[in-house]
């Protein structure tokens, strides 16, 4: 006669004996969970919601001036597409600030706070004149594209969790962020050229040298803020690159 070695062993449990255990166990879990106090989310002091209020605000107040301008001398000359595409990023990136969660914890030093500033305000100081074109209109208006959807790509798996200061919204490891930890600068990176390549002159060479630099010292501080997290020191050891893979 053939012996279910399962049944034989008293050491070993029968499905139905498994079932029912399992079951005796989750029924007593479950009661648990009813039982245990329910965490609600905190609510935002009057100083967070004047801060925010004020962040909002000002971040709109600075980019439409500079869109009004830009449309003007779009209007006035129809061939600078590439001039377009950036301002319309530009007015994207508001809509992100505007709905964006508002952060568990922000970096206020000053050196973050003015990186930050200087680095996501930097397009005001630009000479939108026209300048020497070293490339068409068109292949800089490609690369402005590329950069927008890179950019709309990663905003996008970062959902609401996108922000101007460095601050801890959330962890966010899908998506674009499987490939690069920083994938929106790659993005902002890619537009600066769309945009320096058909008006090229010294001012805005300088100011798109400097506003790299800002970005680097901005992900350095984004990034010492985030390793306070096990979770993100876990992932910078999967994914090796911040902006560049295989370069940096």
């Amino acid at each position: 006669m053939n012996v279910d070695p399962v049944a034989s062993n008293p050491d070993t449990e029968s499905p139905a004996n498994a079932s029912t255990r399992i079951g005796d166990t989750g029924s007593e879990e479950g009661n648990d969970a009813k039982n245990a106090p329910v965490s609600q989310p905190k609510r935002l002091t009057q100083r967070q919601i004047v801060t925010e209020i004020l962040l909002r605000a000002g971040t709109a107040a600075l980019l439409l001036p500079f869109f009004i301008s830009v449309m003007h001398r779009y209007l006035l000359d129809p061939t600078r597409i590439a001039l377009l595409f950036f301002a319309i990023a530009e007015a994207v990136t508001l809509v992100f600030v505007l709905c964006s969660r508002v952060p568990t914890e922000r970096d206020w030093h000053p050196v973050s706070v003015v990186t930050s500033f200087c680095a996501t305000y930097y397009f005001l100081a630009f000479n939108l004149a026209p300048g020497v074109h070293l490339v068409s209109e068109k292949f800089a208006a490609g690369l402005q594209i590329v950069g927008f959807l890179l950019t709309i790509v990663a905003k996008l798996s970062l959902r609401r969790s996108f922000g101007l200061l460095p601050a801890h919204r959330g962890l966010v490891t899908d998506g674009a962020y499987r490939y690069v930890r920083h994938p929106i600068y790659t993005g902002y990176f890619i537009r600066d050229l769309g945009f320096l390549l058909p008006t090229f002159g010294l001012q805005n060479l300088l100011i798109i040298l400097l506003h790299w630099v800002l970005q680097v010292i901005r992900i350095v501080r984004e990034e010492r803020l985030l390793s306070k997290d096990d979770a993100y020191r876990s992932y910078k050891k999967r994914v090796r690159y911040r902006v560049v893979w295989g370069l940096f």
